[in-house]
């Protein structure tokens, strides 16, 4: 292959021009999904589309890994405003009367979180809708905050789960900076303004500035827990130390409501809001986020500077500040 500057220019403008052309593809796809149309009936099989059927049905939305807030500025990119819109687009369906949530997580950061726990108690008491957790391989920290506020939760046997606590990581690389001739020297209002700060060690004092602000947040996660669980607070607090337990430990501990799989939990949601017989399940499509988040799997990577850029993004942490998360999640 001839590996001139021109031929290389050629191929990257190639790719730019592909690129173009498969958004314009998604847009046009986009448009005809979201233009007037008769509405079918469900599939009898269920699995129907959000927004049609007629039917009593049960609402699935999967929230699988880490709960944060967007910040790659992509509009399909998966966080928590995304699941937000999802859960009020479905209770907002006139056929759903439950939802499953089906929780693939180890947590995530703090705000995060409590927004879409928040937002699950909502559709609860504004909307009278049943809420039911299903907990896949991992429903640990924030995967279990956000299932507290649901009206049951069914867990495999094996699932992990648990994790109750507050983590907030710290690293210090002043030794390694010394190697290289790096010193950081910053100018600030307060003593305690670069507090965490991984250019020098932690003091004393900001330690425990520190550790009553993982209180406060633990505090918070434990009261939602018992209010969720309606188990007391001193009954929690000896379960919630940061461990994880199986979906079989947890039954035992009142920590889920029963064993089980997506039938089910699907079977439970169905019952809690007096649907009889198998439900029937909608599961709604996002057109636009799930074409435009393929083809940026496709590209990534094949951009000048593309490995560079992915190189840093997995060196830097993901999340700045108070996390409910699991810190033995595979990164």
């Amino acid at each position: 292959m001839d590996e001139t500057p021109s031929a290389k220019r050629r191929f990257v403008s190639a790719l730019i021009a592909l690129y173009a052309a498969s958004l314009i593809a998604a847009c046009i796809i986009v448009a005809r999904n979201q233009s007037p149309a008769p509405v079918k009936k469900a599939k009898k099989d269920g699995g129907g589309l959000l927004g049609g059927g007629g039917e009593p049905a049960v609402g699935w939305i999967a929230i699988h890994g880490v709960i944060a807030n967007s910040d790659s500025g992509k509009p399909w990119d998966r966080g928590v405003e995304q699941w937000v819109r999802r859960l009020r687009a479905m209770s907002e369906d006139k056929d759903v009367k439950a939802i499953v949530l089906d929780i693939n997580s180890p947590g995530g950061s703090v705000g995060a979180v409590q927004e879409l726990y928040s937002q699950i108690e909502r559709v609860r008491k504004e909307k009278h809708i049943p809420v039911v957790a299903l907990f896949d391989d991992v429903a640990a920290s924030g995967g279990y905050y956000i299932a507290s506020a649901c009206d049951k939760i069914v867990a495999h046997p094996g699932t992990l789960t648990g994790s109750i606590g507050v983590i907030f990581d710290v690293a210090n690389v002043q030794g390694l900076l010394k190697k290289i001739g790096v010193s950081m020297d910053p100018v600030k209002s307060g003593k305690h303004k670069d507090i965490g700060s991984p250019a020098r060690p932690m003091t004393a004092e900001e330690r425990a500035l520190l550790q009553s602000l993982i209180m406060d947040a633990y505090g918070q996660f434990v009261g939602a827990v018992s209010e969720g669980r309606k188990i007391p607070v001193e009954k929690v607090k000896p379960l919630a130390d940061g461990r994880i337990y199986s979906g079989r430990q947890a039954l035992d501990l009142h920590l889920v409501d029963q064993l089980g799989d997506s039938e089910d939990a699907i079977m439970l949601a169905g019952q809690l809001s007096g649907i009889s017989g198998r439900p029937k399940v909608k599961r709604e499509l996002d057109h636009f986020s799930d074409l435009f988040e393929m083809l940026d799997s496709r590209f990534e990577g094949a951009l000048p500077g593309a490995a560079a850029s992915q190189l840093v993004e997995r060196l830097a942490p993901e999340h700045f500040g108070l996390e409910y998360r699991w810190a033995g999640w595979g990164q």
